[in-house]
């Protein structure tokens, strides 16, 4: 059996006239993480988009599973994903939000988002209002959503913005037991810690280039 994994093959993206990509090559293998170094408009988004299908390819390849995607592809199925700040109705609990975005798919099971919820270190049962949340519990609610479905991907660009200390070690162990599960996750993050601490390989990203650094 072919082992699962993402594949981009020479990627280049162009905004207008701008070159935003550049021959990109990466790998990202079932049960391992793979981490991005770069900074802030390093090109570590617009990466992810790609892979997602959010954005279309001007040239290059992107194989999932052995499957090459389109240049205009739909959403990658089966991923957990986090790019940029998630969108929540901020008039209603995170409970609540979890329950709505977990209905899009015909899914209704409250015991079991409270415990998703238990797992990223909220409290399900608490009724605060996601407009009232702090950083960090936007971004705990975010990881919540991104694994509720036991995605086969995990595509999480800056997940640990807003997480102090202990919230980023709480959230090191959870994604390294999806590495156990044999899930393919891809991390980016601009503190090399983050990356050098958890990932199996490393790459390195800067205007648009990218290196592999172990």
């Amino acid at each position: 059996m072919q082992d699962k994994k993402i594949k981009v093959i020479d990627v280049s993206k162009y905004f207008g006239k701008t070159q935003v990509l550049s021959n990109v090559n990466l790998e990202c293998n079932q049960g391992e993480i793979t981490g991005i170094i770069g900074r802030n408009g390093a090109g570590k988004t617009v990466l992810f988009k790609l892979i997602c299908g959010l954005l279309s390819l001007d040239s290059g390849e992107i194989v999932i599973n052995g499957i090459k995607r389109e240049k205009h592809a739909d959403v990658l199925s089966s991923a957990g994903i986090i790019i940029e700040e998630p969108a929540f109705l901020k008039n209603y609990s995170g409970i609540k939000n979890l329950e709505y975005l977990y209905m899009i798919n015909n899914k209704n099971n409250r015991p079991y988002l409270e415990g998703i919820m238990d797992k990223v270190g909220l409290n399900p049962k608490s009724k605060k209002h996601v407009g009232k949340y702090s950083m960090g519990m936007r971004q705990r609610l975010a990881i919540a959503q991104a694994i509720m479905e036991e995605p086969e991907f995990l595509i999480l660009d800056e997940p640990f913005n807003g997480l102090d200390n202990h919230g980023v070690n709480e959230m090191r162990n959870l994604f390294l037991d999806f590495k156990k599960k044999g899930k393919i996750i891809l991390i980016a993050s601009h503190n090399a810690e983050d990356i050098n601490v958890l990932c199996d390989h490393v790459y390195s990203m800067e205007s648009g280039n990218i290196k592999a650094v172990r």
